[in-house]
């Protein structure tokens, strides 16, 4: 759900007997990726490992990557005057955004797809992270969680700041913004990415699964320290119930779909000129990370090379992604690695869309 570096090359993990515990050692890499140059008229597409245990059709959850998905709704409903992106959240979830310095009526739509609205974040909440991401996620794994719940976890905390003042990545933004397209077209969200991107583009291996725990197939198993400390007892969270990450982060799709969507947005094929404008209108993130501007649920990155990339990173238990491509939308990559314990995916954007070798 968190924007963070990514995956790179060459983690490795043996399974032992059970879905417990797992040594690193010799096994399968974990690595798949995906990648369309147009301008080479290349593709190159599938997995990159020494084992054949993944294959360019895995299926994978692809976390904060959700985000791209929902604003693009959001953009399709305001280009269709079903909403202005400059309303405040008042006006469609009345009352909801409300103590602890939170105030609906201040805070437009638009400040939450671009993360300037000072809501707090539900992630960073202590006892979240203890029952979601820590060790009392294997005891809580199949817990549903409605977005109101999550948004009142959020809400117990502090306002981060006035909206508008300043910029914080707050996963609450999105959970709150698929509760506003719920609120505009009557149906949950995730039927609107559906019906709006997930059909007339034939992504056929995306999905919002809700609260269904299991994954489609093919897929493989994804690994989690379920720790900060790197050398902690590794487990197989391929199984959670993703309503813990909503439309903040619950979607499952696979390199070639990713790819897909990317090419389709940025390209203009899901939304008009002047949405594409808003789309592609960012702010800074930190004056500490000047190459790193977020637009509408989208990230703008220029690279050592002077390349520029959109996209956006996303991770959730045992799964990190990136999803990356170039304004012309002819130079792609997706790539996912199906263990958090480690990962560069600076690395790899490096070397792809510039050329240089990714570090070990």
């Amino acid at each position: 759900m968190v924007v963070e570096d990514g995956p790179a090359l060459g983690v490795e993990v043996e399974a032992e007997a059970g879905d417990v515990a797992l040594d690193r050692g010799d096994g399968g890499r974990a690595v798949l990726g995906g990648v369309v140059d147009e301008r080479q008229r290349g593709e190159r597409a599938g997995d990159r490992e020494e084992h054949g245990e993944r294959g360019g059709d895995d299926h994978y959850r692809i976390g904060s990557l959700t985000k791209t998905f929902v604003a693009t709704v959001l953009l399709q409903l305001q280009a269709e005057g079903r909403i202005d992106l400059d309303d405040p959240v008042e006006k469609w979830l009345p009352g909801v955004v409300r103590g602890n310095g939170h105030d609906g009526r201040r805070i437009s739509v638009r400040q939450l797809l671009n993360h300037t609205s000072g809501v707090h974040d539900v992630t960073s909440d202590p006892a979240f992270q203890e029952r979601v991401f820590g060790p009392g996620f294997l005891e809580h794994r199949y817990d549903t969680w409605t977005p109101r719940q999550l948004v009142d976890v959020a809400l117990s905390h502090p306002a981060d700041f006035p909206p508008g003042t300043s910029w914080s990545y707050s996963n609450t933004n999105y959970v709150l913004a698929g509760m506003v397209i719920e609120e505009v077209t009557g149906r949950p969200y995730g039927k609107a990415v559906e019906n709006r991107i997930i059909k007339p583009l034939k992504l056929r291996g995306t999905s919002v699964p809700g609260t269904r725990a299991s994954m489609p197939r093919p897929s493989s198993p994804a690994w989690s320290t379920l720790s900060a400390d790197p050398g902690a007892p590794v487990h197989d969270v391929s199984r959670l119930n993703p309503s813990v990450a909503g439309s903040a982060g619950e979607m499952i799709s696979d390199s070639n779909d990713l790819q897909t969507f990317y090419r389709a947005l940025l390209k203009g094929r899901l939304l008009p000129r002047a949405e594409m404008r808003e789309l592609t209108t960012t702010v800074p993130v930190s004056p500490e990370v000047p190459r790193i501007r977020y637009g509408l649920g989208i990230m703008w990155e220029k690279l050592s090379c002077g390349k520029e990339i959109w996209g956006h990173s996303g991770g959730i238990h045992g799964s990190s992604t990136e999803g990356r491509v170039t304004r012309d939308g002819e130079h792609s990559l997706a790539l996912n690695l199906n263990a958090d314990w480690t990962g560069d995916g600076a690395a790899v954007l490096e070397a792809e869309f510039c050329g240089t070798s990714p570090r070990s």
